[in-house]
């Protein structure tokens, strides 16, 4: 008796039905699930380049289209492929992008087979959505509380660009996906960009050799958009605009 209650708990849950749209696992019979092809594609990635020939950068492109198809979503746009290709196989060193392809993605891959019970657990623990993962609507005040595996979990889909991004716009969110830090790396001069990604690689090299275990908190604090709330004075746009106060010393 106490499954569906859970079950029925868990679809009832405001904060997951706002964010679900812009997840990549969808909700059926009360449970969070990878689609079927999806799941395959993750299972075959986290047994290795052995099963899954996912052993360069090109492949790893091609991977990831797949994964993406199993989705519903569009393949891989052409420019973050071809940046994939470019700093996994010419950009990092090989003895660097053989530990990657070899132990990295495949560590990934199980992380992300584990993100639906992830997420279950998490909303599991944020009580009645008073920290739970959610979309927050303008001067919606809150706190969301995740553990760092998931926060691990959710980065690695956007590494794999396996978020949905229809209605991120209309929602005012930002874009989430690693296509768009891939793509500029053809014909960066500066190599700016590629020390960006650089610093991204080694976060998920970090984590897949040991997963921290603590907690990180995201809190938005709002300014109401009214002269006055709750009898408490607030400036307006203009006393801002002309305000002449300086800032708070930085130490």
């Amino acid at each position: 008796m106490e499954e569906p209650a859970a079950a029925s708990a868990l679809e009832a849950r405001g904060d997951l039905r706002s964010a679900l749209p812009f997840l990549p696992v969808v909700l059926r019979g009360g449970a969070l699930f990878w689609p079927p092809a999806a799941q395959e594609s993750l299972r075959a990635l986290a047994l290795g380049p052995d099963v899954s020939r996912v052993a360069s950068g090109d492949v790893l492109a091609d991977a990831l289209t797949d994964l993406r198809l199993a989705l519903a979503l569009p393949a891989l746009p052409p420019r973050a492929a071809d940046g994939l290709a470019l700093f996994f196989d010419d950009l990092l060193s090989r003895a660097q992008a053989r530990g990657w392809f070899s132990e990295v993605v495949p560590n990934l891959a199980r992380l992300l087979l584990r993100l639906p019970t992830l997420l279950e657990d998490h909303y599991a623990k944020a009580g009645h959505g008073a920290s739970g993962l959610r979309v927050m609507a303008s001067q919606d005040a809150g706190v969301v509380l995740l553990s760092q595996e998931l926060v691990a979990a959710l980065l690695t889909c956007a590494l794999f660009c396996l978020f949905p991004t229809a209605g991120r716009a209309q929602a005012c969110l930002p874009t989430i996906n690693f296509d768009g830090l891939f793509a500029p790396l053809i014909h960066n001069a500066r190599q700016s960009q590629e020390q960006k990604v650089r610093c991204l690689v080694h976060y998920f090299e970090r984590v897949t050799d040991s997963m921290p275990t603590g907690l990180v908190s995201f809190e938005r604090k709002v300014l109401p958009r009214r002269a006055f709330s709750d009898g408490v004075p607030y400036p307006d746009i203009h006393a801002w605009v002309a305000s002449s106060a300086p800032l708070c010393q930085f130490t």
